[in-house]
């Protein structure tokens, strides 16, 4: 406990240091993230900045070239109409007029003045012809010099330049030679303008005489230079009304600088000085065509980019979402080991289970074999006491007896169906049998009991199910016992009819019919003129769907007689899996509406009475319902209170066109008769369902039959027959419901039957009465020619009509009397029974040599083991299987152990031996068990033997195993 303790403590606090790491790690991926979003956002900011710059200089630089286009221009139109030209095109008032009004083509200058090149030579003569004298700058007369630049055109904004001797100036005398000698325009240093008091530098154009080449020297360029044209650029206001047309103006501040001395950067637009604060700064050059100056243009946000959301709630959400997964793998973790130890709790538990499990099948097996064992000796006994010379009051109470015990036998049966269904070891069988004679087996079982409750009892299948299906007849038998026997033992009055057909074709034929009644509601039933129901029996049913309205349409009397009369019509090309659906309708008591949802519950009734009234356990219809889904089907029920119950199961089953009668250790029933095949019969019947059913019956031995409703139709077929031969083409029987018979008003056809007594009537069909009591036989026995009572079968019939009119029948096999066929394969043989108790020894060897066989009897495994050392003479052991010191299984294992080394030694021996052959020796070992779950019968597989018989086994049980492996090892074994 303290080693569990201490691994839980190491467990928890290395958890918490993966949970520490874990916070650790999403920390720094969301710091990261961080970091990545705000670098992606300075980077986006950055290029917003370069973009918005290089913009602003682009703009910029192409409004200055355009300018200085124009400037271009006017140099070529002054070159053109003013020199040399006597007298000029151009004057003052001229050129400020143009000037003016193509002002808005040079956005970028205030003005904009013509200068002409004078030689000292030329000076006198041009202030004579100007009519005023050249000042220098300062307004002073201007000093002797080479040449000189006087302005003699200007505009109206730059009228102060009149006059003045552009030479004069220092930096002006400097552009003007730079600007002559490159061809170029050429900028001044940044100065202060008059008026404006704006930051600006003045543009210089050399105006040539129009003769200049264009690859000119620069020798030709400075004696071809005729004046010079000039403007003042103010840069403030340029910039600012450039940027006052762009987006985005707001976001940033831009400085113009002039770079020419890189020292020294001279501010030409723009605040003085930049804050340090703001990372983010762009340089883009500015190219004004002056190769001697250099300017740039500077952009930087007014402001410190913000921090974007993004990078505050992503990294956020990243955090949030590895605590979260974090979380989830904790939970998932804990949920793990919890599930972990769910597991090794649930295999605890599934360990205890399977145990409890193997307790209760032993258990059962153990309950099943302690009372199975004293039941086989109390049934055995009493059959062998009833095979003696007894009273007919000691016969009575011997057949009680063996009644009660079979009952006691069927409850066993019943529970331990009831566990191997709860532990899913139930299995059904594959084999192939004829449906209509399983039914008519089934019918047989109650015919007693219905003719004593004077009851109609009757089965009827469809032409179109299969004669042969595949599948398991005993657990198929179950339920039909099962819902017929309760169907019979509830029913007082009325009928009980049992219904087979396709489950698609009750589908299909139901939809046609108004649904009426259901559980516990009223409704109307379709009733003849007389107040009777179209019923079986003409008592109302509680499922209207069995009435005639609904029977009629499934019924082949559309189609001519079937050349195969036992429904073997459908087609091959169907499909292999046929569903049948079956239907038990009684006129019972029905079930009380409280109890209708527990119909199903094990070992539960509709009320306490019930068990005291009918009897049962509650087991029957539970065992049923898991038959019916295991065999792909379900079951319904029905019912009415005092009407009755219709229960319906259906069932899955497949085609087979292997004849069941073929194997006659599988067969459950004789192959019927084919002498009557082709005779005609006359049925006097008004119940339209229940004459369809006794034509069903017929029509299976080959008899043609015709329906008719009154005595009329009878009388008619004994009219014109007088001295005839019986034919097949008339009418050989009469058959009459006795119910429709009346003494009192049917005279003639009683005369007619008097006279047929009498001999005066040879060759009248022969008359045959249908009643359902045993005591109406006496009634009639004396009218009519035989006195058939119900329930028909097909066999029954065959043996009454058959015995009516002295038809020969062929000779049946000796195999299919199983007494005889039992007594040829036992007679003579060495059988050893082996059982610890006396009394099942007893009625083992008695019920073995009723057959012929010889028997020899031991109490332990130990003796058999030592009376079946090889070589022995007998021919099979019948082995218990629990007995003490040693049980069937060990002694089963031993026994196979000495004939392998047996075998061996023989084969061994043999092997020198020229010619011979080797045939093994194998003694058929069969189980004789009271336990008869599959566990045993696996268990018994498994130790050797061969099969086994259930106690108390009886003639059925012993014609299946000795069948099965007697002769073909004795075959074999020649």
């Amino acid at each position: 406990m303290g080693g569990k303790y201490c691994g839980a403590r190491r467990k928890r606090g290395w958890r918490g240091l993966v949970a520490a790491a874990w916070v650790l790690l999403a920390v720094a991926c969301s710091a990261a993230m961080h970091w990545h979003l705000r670098r992606e956002s300075m980077d986006r900011a950055d290029e917003r900045l370069v973009s918005m710059c290089e913009e602003r200089a682009r703009m910029l630089q192409e409004q200055f070239g355009v300018t200085v286009n124009h400037v271009h221009a006017l140099a070529i139109l002054i070159s053109t109409f003013h020199y040399e030209k006597l007298p000029s095109a151009i004057d003052q008032e001229t050129f400020a007029k143009y000037t003016g009004r193509t002002s808005f083509e040079r956005p970028l200058l205030n003005g904009v003045a013509y200068a002409q090149r004078v030689f000292h030579h030329e000076r006198e003569m041009f202030e004579s012809q100007q009519g005023w004298i050249m000042n220098t700058m300062k307004r002073e007369l201007a000093p002797p010099q080479i040449e000189y630049a006087p302005v003699i055109f200007s505009q109206d904004t730059v009228s102060y330049l009149a006059r003045i001797d552009m030479m004069s100036g220092e930096e002006d005398r400097e552009n003007i030679l730079r600007a002559r000698t490159t061809g170029k325009a050429v900028l001044t240093n940044p100065f202060r303008l008059l008026g404006s008091n704006h930051l600006g530098v003045v543009l210089t154009f050399a105006v040539y005489r129009p003769d200049l080449p264009a690859d000119a020297s620069v020798e030709q360029r400075v004696d071809a230079t005729i004046g010079y044209l000039g403007g003042a650029f103010d840069v403030e206001s340029l910039v600012e009304n450039l940027l006052s047309k762009l987006a985005g103006n707001q976001d940033i501040v831009v400085n113009v600088y002039d770079v020419t001395n890189a020292s020294e950067a001279m501010v030409l637009y723009g605040p003085p000085s930049l804050d340090d604060q703001v990372p983010l700064l762009h340089v883009s050059m500015l190219d004004f065509g002056d190769p001697f100056r250099k300017h740039e243009m500077r952009c930087r946000y007014r402001e410190k980019p913000p921090t974007p959301w993004s990078a505050i709630t992503n990294p956020l959400g990243t955090f949030v979402i590895w605590m979260l997964l974090g979380y989830i793998i904790c939970a998932a973790w804990s949920r793990y080991d919890k599930v972990s130890e769910d597991c090794r709790k649930m295999e605890e538990l599934k360990t205890q289970a399977e145990a409890a499990d193997v307790a209760k099948s032993q258990f059962l097996a153990t309950v099943s074999h302690e009372i199975r064992t004293p039941m086989n000796g109390v049934l055995g006994m009493l059959d062998m006491l009833l095979g003696t010379d007894l009273t007919m009051t000691q016969k009575d109470f011997a057949q009680t007896a063996q009644m009660c015990g079979r009952a006691l036998i069927t409850l066993i049966n019943d529970v331990l169906d009831r566990a191997k269904i709860e532990a899913g070891k139930l299995e059904l069988e594959a084999v192939p049998f004829d449906l209509r004679s399983l039914m008519d087996d089934v019918i047989s079982l109650f015919s007693s009991k219905s003719r004593e409750k004077c009851i109609e009892l009757a089965v009827f299948v469809c032409d179109d199910v299969p004669k042969v299906v595949l599948g398991d007849p005993w657990r198929f038998r179950q339920i039909l016992t099962n819902l017929v026997g309760n169907a019979v033992k509830f029913t007082e009055r009325g009928h009980v009819f049992v219904r087979v057909c396709l489950a698609e074709n009750s589908n299909v034929e139901a939809n046609q019919v108004i649904h009426g009644t259901m559980n516990g509601k009223d409704g109307k039933v379709e009733s003849t003129a007389n107040g009777a129901f179209n019923t079986l029996s003409g008592f109302e049913a509680a499922d209207r769907r069995n009435n005639w309205q609904y029977f009629k349409l499934l019924l082949s009397d559309k189609e001519s007689l079937l050349d195969d009369l036992d429904g073997e019509n459908s087609n091959q090309n169907d499909s292999e899996r046929v569903t049948l659906a079956i239907s038990i309708e009684d006129t019972g008591v029905g079930i009380p509406l409280h109890a209708q949802d527990r119909v199903f519950t094990p070992f539960m009734q509709a009320d306490s009475s019930t068990s005291r009234n009918y009897g049962g356990t509650g087991i029957g219809l539970s065992i049923s319902k898991c038959l019916a889904e295991l065999m792909g089907g379900q079951i319904s029920f029905t019912s009415r209170p005092f009407v009755g119950s219709t229960f319906t199961f259906s069932a899955t089953l497949k085609r087979s066109y292997k004849d069941a009668s073929a194997d006659s250790s599988r067969s459950l029933s004789e192959a019927l008769p084919t002498a009557f095949k082709g005779m005609k019969a006359i049925l006097v019947d008004g119940r339209p369902v229940r004459s369809a059913v006794t034509r069903y019956h017929l029509k299976r031995l080959g008899i043609i039959v015709q329906v008719v409703n009154n005595m009329s139709a009878g009388l008619k077929a004994f009219s014109g027959q007088n001295g005839a031969t019986i034919s097949r083409e008339k009418a050989a029987m009469l058959f009459i419901e006795s119910d429709f018979w009346r003494p009192e008003t049917d005279v003639q056809l009683l005369n007619r039957l008097r006279e047929h007594k009498n001999g005066q009537l040879s060759d009248a069909p022969k008359v045959v009465v249908l009643v359902t009591s045993e005591a109406d036989k006496d009634k009639y026995g004396s009218i009519f020619d035989t006195v058939m009572c119900k329930p028909l079968r097909a066999s029954t019939i065959a043996s009454c009509i058959q015995q009516l009119l002295k038809v020969e029948m062929p000779e049946r096999k000796e195999n299919q009397n199983r007494p005889s066929f039992l007594r040829s394969l036992l007679v003579g043989k060495n059988i050893l029974v082996v059982d610890d108790n006396k009394v099942n020894l007893r009625v083992a060897a008695a019920a073995l040599k009723k057959y012929g066989a010889k028997v020899h009897c031991v109490e332990s495994g130990k003796d058999a083991i030592s009376l079946l050392q090889p070589p022995h003479c007998f021919d099979a052991c019948f082995m218990d299987v629990q007995m003490p010191e040693m049980d069937g299984f060990e002694a089963t294992r031993q026994i196979r152990q000495m004939e392998m080394k047996a075998n061996e030694e023989r084969k061994n021996k043999l092997a020198s031996i020229e010619g011979s052959t080797f045939v093994e020796c194998h003694l058929p070992v069969l189980a004789m068990t009271a336990d008869v779950i599959q566990a045993t019968y696996e268990e018994c597989i498994k130790s050797g033997m061969d099969g086994y018989v259930s106690k108390p086994f009886d003639e059925e049980q012993l014609y299946q195993a000795v069948s099965r492996l007697v002769v073909g090892t004795t075959d074999s074994a020649v």
